[in-house]
């Protein structure tokens, strides 16, 4: 084991200061912390009958770890467990410090990874039943106030055999949970957050997903829509990031991705036909406009804002071959 940094001593010291009886909020429900072992991203997700179980529940960064903490929750086992992490402990014994300074350790419930796959679970003897947690290999599943204690071992075994990115298996273990009841007061709420596994230094570039649906008959359903436009979403970032760099064709080919997924969102044909306009294939931008243009007349004025900043050439030809898409007004 090695010797506590002494940033790590200064937070275990003052802990007691931070985790009392008064900060403890109802947060029943079932989640996941996970690692992906090929890429290195971390990642939790949940859903509760609760309100903005997100805001409190999970907690994730990039290079550090992810945290759960929940039933009657102290949010500050969040921050403080990956302050710990963060500070060099493992996720082992920055839950086991935040435990042994916690008067009502019965009542949480904590599961904690760090950025080397490490994992650690708590399910204290007074959580609600029906309450447990399963362990695998770089993740952990727990849940109380269940409708049935099979709960977190259907969240592992889904877990474990969804494919995709690290997104996709943490919402296939959440419906895994759902399928087998789930939290026996219904549904509400339901988040889900994945960061870099490298820091990138800042910190908001490191969010891959932060998503909270925070009132909804149908939390999971929602969510998974929200997951399917924020993926496109992140190849509209990725193509403009490639246009920084100059790399039209990659950037063209990441927008792309995006317009096959959603071919009526008017942003996402927008701006991959402006790109087109601005690097000199025009042809190939003119569909584009076209059918932008027919969404929503806006549009039609916003191109003509774009060659005084730079978006477009200020070419009188260029615009107005790209305004004859248009439809003819009645």
């Amino acid at each position: 084991m090695k010797k506590p940094t002494i940033p790590a001593l200064i937070i275990l010291a003052f802990l007691p200061c931070f985790l009392t009886a008064g900060d403890s909020r109802p947060g029943h429900t079932y989640s996941i912390v996970a690692i992906d072992k090929s890429t290195g991203e971390l990642g939790a997700a949940v859903q509760s009958h609760w309100f903005s179980v997100g805001s409190n529940v999970i907690w994730a960064e990039s290079g550090v770890g992810a945290v759960c903490t929940q039933s009657f929750i102290d949010p500050s086992y969040g921050p403080l467990g990956l302050d710990i992490m963060r500070a060099g402990r493992t996720a082992q014994e920055a839950l086991a410090g935040l435990l042994r300074a916690d008067k009502n350790e019965a009542v949480r419930q904590v599961a904690m990874i760090d950025a080397q796959g490490r994992v650690a679970a708590h399910t204290g003897k007074n959580c609600i039943p029906e309450a447990g947690n399963i362990i695998g290999e770089g993740f952990s599943c727990q849940a109380n106030l269940m409708l049935k204690n099979t709960v977190w071992k259907a969240m592992a075994r889904a877990f474990e055999n969804t494919r995709g990115e690290l997104v996709d298996r943490l919402m296939g273990a959440l419906e895994a949970a759902e399928a087998e009841g789930g939290d026996i007061r219904g549904r509400q709420s339901a988040a889900i957050i994945v960061v870099k596994g490298k820091s990138s230094g800042v910190w908001w570039k490191n969010r891959i997903y932060d998503l909270r649906v925070e009132d909804n008959p149908a939390p999971l359903v929602e969510l998974k829509r929200l997951i399917r436009l924020n993926k496109a979403y992140n190849f509209m970032n990725t193509g403009d990031e490639l246009l920084t760099e100059n790399k039209v064709e990659d950037a063209m080919k990441s927008y792309s991705r995006a317009m096959e997924m959603y071919p009526d969102n008017a942003e996402m044909v927008f701006w991959p036909a402006a790109t087109l306009a601005s690097t000199g294939k025009v042809d190939e931008s003119l569909p584009l406009f076209k059918k932008v243009f027919a969404l929503d007349h806006n549009w039609v004025i916003l191109v003509q804002r774009l060659p005084g900043v730079g978006q477009l050439p200020k070419d009188r030809a260029l615009l107005k071959k790209i305004l004859a898409q248009a439809p003819s007004k009645r």
